[in-house]
């Protein structure tokens, strides 16, 4: 069962909450981090993405980036852009764009129920991209940045969250992509406890967005735990820091692929060789997927339309079945040669909050020779496939709008 607890966040003074507040790491690279933070220092990037505040030259993974957001982190600590709560709370995080609302319950999840499998995930982890979260997090002290969780939907934690956003928020602004962020102190004794010993009767928790900070915070414990001959596991490393979501709220966009080249064939030899496999139509407009197994293709300036032939699909195996697999499986492996998606360089991927003008751009260039728009995977695939304890494709999910970081950090000591 899941064992969740509340902390004393570090988080910003209600004025400075807008201007603290950032997108995750991973969602830009460094250049884009820089814009974003320009002429603003208090933009939670500075501890996020500190190599911002060093020369272009620099590694961004290099020892000293991560002793920079500490840095950071401490100044924003001094200079009271972030303060510390003085009691363990749960807070209530809600997101609204357009049409879309998410609330969820910002909490700290055990490591322990990580590496036991309580909290299941969809996504094997890069090496290198774990051992940074590791070197970044046990420099901070701290996870700076949430995790991305998924719960069954469970009335009585809902109705909680229901009746807490009902009052008055801590924070409440907009972020420039037009999304309205909200959150709520839940400093409620007895709610509190309630919500703890609800979670406790939830059998599974789901990664949704973040499977490099949670293996991360796992790795961090561990070695904590090995340094600390008193550990007792109740220390703050044992737990890392989560926004939990309830299933039927959340938002998949698909995540398209676009490849750099046709693997040595012409756009005619290409294209003749997908009409092989999928049913093929030429379109005057952008396509976007309405239903599973159906998928956009931009190439040489025209649209078209791929239908998977029905004996391309399993759907009997969970993994098989999916889009991104039998995209993979039937046309970017054989025909692109793409064998390994999570190394090979020739392959980019594109969230789908980019959209299909995204897809165009990178082929118009002339930088990209095709891209796929894909339907999204839904939250059904993603938790049926994580209770059979299997992995997905690499960038088989997106979730929007993403989580602001620096509106509440963990601290570990």
């Amino acid at each position: 069962m899941a064992i969740i607890r509340p902390f004393c966040a570090l988080r910003p003074p209600i004025h400075l909450a807008a201007r603290v507040a950032s997108l995750p790491y991973d969602v830009m690279d460094v250049e884009e981090a820089r814009q974003m933070a320009a002429g603003n220092a208090d933009s939670f990037l500075h501890v996020s993405r500190p190599e911002i505040d060093l020369p272009p030259a620099v590694d961004p993974h290099a020892d000293e980036v991560h002793e920079r957001g500490r840095q950071n982190l401490d100044s924003f600590q001094a200079t009271r852009v972030l303060n510390r709560d003085v009691s363990p709370f749960y807070y209530i995080y809600r997101q609204r764009m357009g049409d879309i609302v998410q609330t969820g319950l910002v909490a700290c999840a055990s490591v322990d129920d990580y590496q036991s499998g309580v909290i299941k995930k969809h996504e094997h982890t890069r090496a290198d991209k774990e051992e940074d979260r590791v070197k970044h997090i046990d420099q901070l002290d701290a996870n700076d940045e949430p995790v991305f969780y998924i719960f069954r939907s469970q009335p009585q934690v809902e109705a909680i969250l229901a009746s807490v956003i009902n009052e008055r928020p801590e924070y409440d602004f907009k972020t420039v992509d037009g999304v309205s962020h909200s959150l709520w102190v839940l400093a409620d004794a007895e709610l509190i406890g309630t919500l703890t010993e609800l979670f406790a009767r939830i059998p599974r928790l789901y990664v949704a967005d973040g499977h490099h900070r949670s293996a991360a915070a796992a790795r961090v414990r561990d070695l904590r735990k090995a340094a600390n001959p008193g550990h007792s596991g109740d220390e703050e490393y044992n737990f890392f820091l989560t926004v939990i979501f309830p299933e039927s709220q959340l938002n998949i966009m698909p995540y398209n692929r676009a490849v750099r080249d046709l693997n040595g064939k012409s756009a005619s030899e290409f294209i003749h060789q997908v009409r092989e496999i999928f049913e093929v139509t030429p379109s005057p407009a952008p396509v976007l997927p309405a239903e599973r197994h159906h998928f956009g293709m931009y190439l040489d300036g025209s649209w078209y339309q791929l239908h998977a032939r029905q004996s391309l699909v399993n759907e009997k195996d969970t993994v098989d079945r999916l889009d991104v697999s039998i995209l993979q499986n039937n046309l970017l492996d054989p025909l692109l040669g793409i064998h390994n998606p999570r190394t090979d360089k020739r392959i980019h991927f594109v969230g789908g909050i980019r959209g299909n003008d995204e897809l165009v751009k990178l082929v118009d260039s002339g930088e990209y020779a095709v891209a796929f728009a894909l339907h999204p995977t839904s939250i059904r695939e993603l938790i049926e496939l994580a209770d059979q304890d299997q992995i997905m494709p690499p960038k088989s999910t997106w979730f929007e709008p993403k989580l602001r970081s620096g509106l509440f950090v963990h601290l570990l000591s």
